[in-house]
């Protein structure tokens, strides 16, 4: 089944960028109760954010590049596909190297 980019509306977009940031701000309000609820507040809140914002997405791929492990273990995390395929990519050569120099 193909997948289809939908057009999304600009109002559901900037509602979900706004969700984001809100989510992100109650994050540190949460974080001193017992339980991972900040952590999962700030996890949900950057999806929102990352994924309406064309902007945040610049700066997310910026602070990726100058902190490239950080910014790896935090898509991972998050679960976002690039992450994913790059993780997958590595995981191949790694086994095709390991193939070839047991032969």
């Amino acid at each position: 089944m193909p997948v289809v980019n939908a057009v999304r509306s600009p109002i559901l977009r900037i509602g979900q960028l706004v969700l984001g940031v809100l989510l992100i701000l109650s994050a540190p309000i949460l974080a001193p109760l017992p339980g991972p609820a900040g952590i999962f507040l700030f996890a949900g809140g950057m999806v929102l954010v990352l994924r309406n914002s064309k902007g945040a997405r610049l700066k997310w791929a910026r602070l990726k590049r100058r902190w490239p492990r950080a910014g790896h273990f935090v898509d991972r995390i998050m679960r976002r596909q690039s992450a994913m395929r790059r993780h997958e990519r590595s995981k191949s050569s790694k086994s095709a190297t390991a193939k070839a120099s047991a032969n």
